[in-house]
């Protein structure tokens, strides 16, 4: 099966000469911050903290920057492509999206599209900026940031809708390679609440104290979007946006990974987490506010012995308001998150919630200014293991200036 990396590459080599055909438009972003980190060690560093900063990790940093390429090669055909930097990453730059799209002119109602290529799965209802960042926060909510570090569709999705006077309704199906450890990090680490993004060839930490579970070496870490058992995997949705009653999009995903499948690399075993959920959530416009509720069940599973199987339920919801007009546009989001494993891991489960309030400037097209403050209460057995206690508090704020071309 073609590599991820070969995916992009095959979209980003192939498509400067359609540019010369037709339009080719760059966009892109430089993000400075200063941060007030949180206490805990953060995940990134190998630490069982929330946030993306943390322990040492306060002062300046660059958030990230990113390169938002696009191709209008025909009427009916384009490309995208999204090349970013971010400091956290082993690799760098890298692409977080890649993919062709045919969609036909159409003088009916009906319409449809086939994308082929790397791709985010229709799920978040929040990030839809530049980037697949989110325009009212810094940090996206706890379903997205796991959305951004496991989740992407390396495959083909074919979508239909019918545009009417007040409504448009859309379904779609999608089938899907390389995303078969999608579930690791929700397991060993649970959720978190960070604007990190993973790479179609990037590498996530794993929290160190979970290397001597499985008899490895820290620092831990894994490739988020990897073929382990060479199954197919495929989600499907419906989606209605209506002038009246918003939007409202629903969800099925299934990665149909071999649970007692794996591969080997840097002296230990990765597993094929066989992964489901649905998804369901709703965006409202409000006069000049906005309303977002989404909310997220399912299970991950793996078998790493002929007899043991292994189940870790995990959920999660927020409700976000937003001020969608003017220079200032302050958001508020409350999160509730959860992961459930039988009472023998009990130390893996978690349950905790957080609370996000954002002030954004906007003076002009190309400048954002953003502070943030996210509050994390959690409690995760595992932190036992850190002589710390299972219930941690944690405060992260940062001002953001965000340079866009």
């Amino acid at each position: 099966m073609i590599s991820a990396r070969a995916l992009a590459v095959t979209v980003l080599l192939a498509l400067p000469c359609a540019a010369r055909a037709q339009t080719f438009v760059v966009h892109g972003y430089i993000d400075l911050r200063a941060v007030s980190a949180a206490n805990e060690r953060s995940w990134t560093n190998g630490g069982l903290g929330k946030s993306r900063y943390g322990e040492g990790d306060a002062g300046a940093q660059l958030g990230a920057a990113l390169l938002d390429l696009k191709w209008q090669i025909t009427p009916e055909l384009s490309a995208s492509a999204d090349l970013q930097y971010q400091p956290d990453q082993r690799r760098h730059p890298d692409a977080t999206e890649a993919y062709l799209r045919y969609r036909p002119v159409s003088i009916t109602p009906w319409r449809w599209s086939l994308k082929v290529g790397a791709f985010f799965p229709p799920i978040s209802l929040e990030n839809d900026d530049i980037g697949w960042a989110s325009p009212w926060t810094l940090t996206p909510s706890a379903i997205d940031s796991w959305v951004g570090e496991e989740l992407r569709t390396l495959g083909g999705e074919f979508n239909i809708e019918h545009r009417g006077l007040f409504n448009t309704f859309q379904a779609g199906f999608a089938l899907f390679g390389k995303n078969d450890p999608a579930g690791e990090l929700l397991t060993t680490r649970g959720w978190s609440l960070s604007d990190l993004t993973s790479g179609i060839s990037a590498f996530v930490r794993e929290p160190d104290v979970y290397a001597p579970r499985i008899g490895a070496a820290a620092p831990l870490d894994y490739r988020p979007f990897d073929e382990i058992d060479n199954r197919p995997g495929w989600y499907a949705y419906a989606s209605l946006d209506s002038s009246v009653w918003g939007k409202w999009v629903l969800l099925r995903y299934d990665n149909r990974a071999d649970p007692a499948n794996f591969e080997t690399y840097e002296q230990r075993k990765v597993f094929a987490w066989h992964t489901r959920f649905w998804s369901a959530g709703t965006r409202k416009q409000l006069g000049n506010l906005v309303a977002i509720a989404q909310a997220m069940d399912g299970v991950t599973t793996i078998a790493p012995l002929p007899n043991l199987i292994l189940d870790t339920r995990f959920a999660a919801g927020y409700l976000l308001l937003g001020w969608g007009k003017g220079k200032w546009r302050p958001a508020l989001r409350a999160d509730l998150f959860s992961t459930h494993l039988p009472s023998s891991s009990s130390q893996l489960s978690e349950h905790g919630r957080a609370l996000t309030a954002a002030l954004n400037w906007r003076p002009n097209d190309w400048l954002r200014v953003t502070g943030e403050w996210l509050h994390i209460d959690s409690t995760r057995n595992q932190r036992l293991l850190e002589k710390l206690s299972p219930r941690q508090s944690d405060n992260q704020v940062q001002v953001s200036v965000r340079f866009l071309f």
